[in-house]
């Protein structure tokens, strides 16, 4: 896709919705000038790994870390972004035009950890439901943008699918996405790791450990074989 800079206003708000902090690796597909990952360093303490394409744009972000005084905690590599690893990011950014999204989605879940954030600037994902969307406002006349844009963020989710068994009950969960619904209860959130939902038997709110959810109050549940 052609380079177009993202305006200094959105690159912070991308940073804000995503909850970027300083224990956060952030990667940026589609770096351009590395001024994402730059940014996350900056003002967060995050560390940063930017993926791009063309090689000019990998030294330019390089030259821009060091006069930004972030060198040591952000890397710059040359690639495509459909074959690199970026599966040990906390946080993802993305740029790029819907092709590549699509093809990047299957890697989005099959990859990254739970609880990984994604946010995704102007386009999103086709089949997923954002769990987040908002516009910005872009004050500023900025080369190849409008007066607004829009970001999209992602949690990924914790694979909760199936049976699980503990405290004298069964359960079953359904999973789209981040989209549950637990047999027998209403109101099933899951956020990353974080669960909860209500039935007759009381709230329950827990953490997805592999293949055990781990309640607040205890009860630990197992996952059916």
């Amino acid at each position: 896709m052609p380079f177009i800079t993202t305006p200094g206003v959105v690159v912070e708000r991308m940073l804000e919705l995503a909850g970027t902090r300083a224990g956060d690796l952030v990667a940026d597909l589609g770096s351009g000038d590395g001024r994402i990952v730059i940014a996350a360093a900056r003002k967060y303490g995050a560390r940063g790994l930017g993926i791009e394409l063309d090689a000019k744009l990998v030294e330019t972000s390089r030259d821009n870390a060091r006069r930004a005084g972030v060198a040591d905690r952000v890397s710059f590599v040359q690639g495509d972004v459909l074959a690199a690893d970026f599966s040990q990011a906390t946080v993802v950014t993305v740029y790029l035009l819907p092709d590549l999204i699509g093809k990047l989605e299957p890697r989005f879940m099959g990859e990254l950890k739970p609880g990984t954030r994604i946010v995704l600037h102007s386009f999103r994902m086709a089949s997923w439901r954002p769990d987040r969307m908002e516009s910005v406002r872009v004050a500023q006349p900025h080369p190849g943008q409008g007066d607004e844009s829009t970001l999209y963020l992602w949690i990924v989710p914790a694979d909760v699918r199936g049976t699980w068994d503990g405290g004298g009950r069964r359960i079953r969960i359904e999973q789209n996405y981040q989209e549950i619904e637990v047999q027998g209860a209403t109101g099933a959130r899951l956020s990353g790791n974080d669960i909860s939902w209500r039935s007759p038997q009381g709230g329950f709110r827990g953490r997805v450990q592999g293949e055990r959810i781990v309640g607040e109050d205890g009860l630990v549940l197992t996952r059916g074989r």
